[in-house]
């Protein structure tokens, strides 16, 4: 077995050998949802054997590479695979999404992160906005087979940029509210206005966001006018998932949380989501100009 990666060889390094070494995860499935969106499935029997709603694992593209947190849209224990979506936003995504099905990856880690709290609620809306929908869609579903009345809004900024409507439509739940920006699909607004009728009609006891955090935050400002429960899936920038870099800190009740291991939810009545959002634009000028040089790099090889 190689060395080198500990914590790969603990959560999930595959343990097949071929012609002397250790095969990378398979990349069993691929899907493109939108311009800049994609579904991928990748053979991690390890990891999807201890998967939960509401964790994430990281990855590595290839040997040499950043490690990036994602959460896991779906997982079959029985079939040895995990899905997840992601968006085309800096190199790293810009080169994962130029993998296929029969390439691979080179590390998969796994399964990080505390799992939501899916049993005994009662009547409870989850908010799923943006690609935040392939968070939400494994917490739905657990939530509704626990017995769960689950009232789901998808939002996003246009009809083209809904993911996992059907999947969300199988599920059994009480109701599925759609909302775009521009009124393309659904209601035409914000997820926090049909969240808000929710709560004015006395509807839920309890209610999950998951998504940008600027949403996140007036999904939490919006329940905190009615007393309901806002617990949010927080996405703050991360490095190696196991507690130990400190860079996923963030505050929750005038406390240092560390996104990896106490989170990722976390009640969103209580976080400084004006230091979250801060501290998500750190790196932001360097990730472009990261993202432009691949590009280019990409442009000179065609």
């Amino acid at each position: 077995m190689r060395s080198g990666n500990a914590a790969s060889i603990l959560f999930g390094t595959p343990e097949n050998f071929s012609e002397g070494r250790l095969d990378m995860f398979p990349i069993v499935h691929k899907r493109q949802l939108s311009e800049a969106v994609f579904e991928m499935g990748v053979e991690a029997p390890a990891v999807a054997r201890k998967a939960k709603a509401g964790q994430f694992f990281m990855l590595r593209v290839a040997e040499g590479g950043e490690r990036i947190p994602l959460t896991f849209s779906d997982w079959s224990a029985e079939e040895g695979w995990i899905r997840f979506i992601f968006m085309r936003v800096g190199k790293t995504t810009h080169q994962l999404s130029h993998l296929e099905a029969g390439d691979a990856l080179a590390d998969v880690v796994g399964p990080l992160g505390v799992p939501t709290h899916t049993e005994g609620l009662g009547r409870v809306a989850v908010v799923g906005g943006g690609v935040g929908a392939a968070v939400a869609y494994p917490v739905a579903r657990a939530m509704a087979e626990s017995g769960a009345q689950v009232t789901v809004i998808l939002g996003a900024r246009n009809a083209d940029l809904i993911i996992l409507e059907d999947e969300f439509r199988a599920l059994p739940l009480r109701e599925l509210i759609v909302v775009t920006d521009d009124g393309s699909a659904g209601e035409k607004g914000l997820v926090t206005a049909p969240l808000k009728r929710l709560c004015e009609a006395g509807e839920i006891d309890a209610s999950m966001a998951m998504g940008p955090a600027i949403m996140m935050k007036f999904c939490a400002a919006t329940t905190r006018e009615f007393d309901v429960p806002c617990t949010v899936s927080l996405n703050p920038i991360m490095v190696d998932g196991t507690g130990m870099c400190g860079a996923c800190r963030v505050t929750v009740g005038g406390e240092t949380k560390f996104g990896c291991v106490d989170g990722p939810d976390f009640d969103g009545h209580a976080v400084d989501f004006e230091e979250l959002m801060s501290r998500q634009r750190v790196y932001t000028d360097l990730e472009r100009e990261s993202d432009a040089e691949y590009s280019k790099e990409c442009s000179c090889h065609l």
